[in-house]
């Protein structure tokens, strides 16, 4: 991976994360204020609901964190080893619980009237949609392990060379 690049994915990552923060710091709790007008008969969803944008926001920081470490690794040269494997495994397990919030989201909203359950359905696909990005983490990181066993086999023949 060439330094450029290297340089616009940190610069994407920085933006990224800095606008992670920003809405954990401020649009969440000005999310609570706009909540607090909510009616009686849905206030039970106000709690459940900045639970649910809190921690979606955080598996996002965490997805972005391990992107910053494999970056690095690629950049050092060392990707190719199973120290990658740690910030893999954290990816696909964050992306996932994205994928656990998102259905958990449309659960909450399924009962009663507080949205069409059109709505719920758009929500429920979303969830299998995020779910499906975690598959195809996974996919890459049986791809990466092929190609960290390559790369020890030829260690083992250049050192028996």
């Amino acid at each position: 991976m060439g330094r450029l690049t290297v340089l616009a994915l940190r610069a994407v990552l920085v933006v990224l994360l800095a606008g992670s923060v920003f809405v954990q710091a401020v649009m969440v709790p000005l999310f609570a204020v706009d909540l607090e007008a909510l009616d009686a008969d849905v206030a039970y969803l106000r709690a459940p609901l900045l639970v649910i944008v809190f921690l979606g926001v955080v598996t996002i920081q965490v997805v972005l964190v391990c992107v910053w470490r494999l970056v690095t690794m690629v950049r050092r040269g060392t990707v190719f080893s199973h120290a990658a494997f740690r910030y893999v495994h954290t990816v696909i397990g964050a992306i996932t619980a994205a994928a656990l919030l998102v259905f958990a989201l449309a659960v909450l909203l399924a009962p009663g009237d507080p949205v069409p359950p059109g709505m719920v359905l758009l929500i429920c696909g979303a969830a299998t949609a995020v779910l499906g990005v975690a598959l195809v983490v996974l996919v890459l990181r049986m791809l990466l392990a092929q190609a960290v066993a390559r790369d020890v086999e030829a260690a083992r023949m250049r050192a028996e060379l």
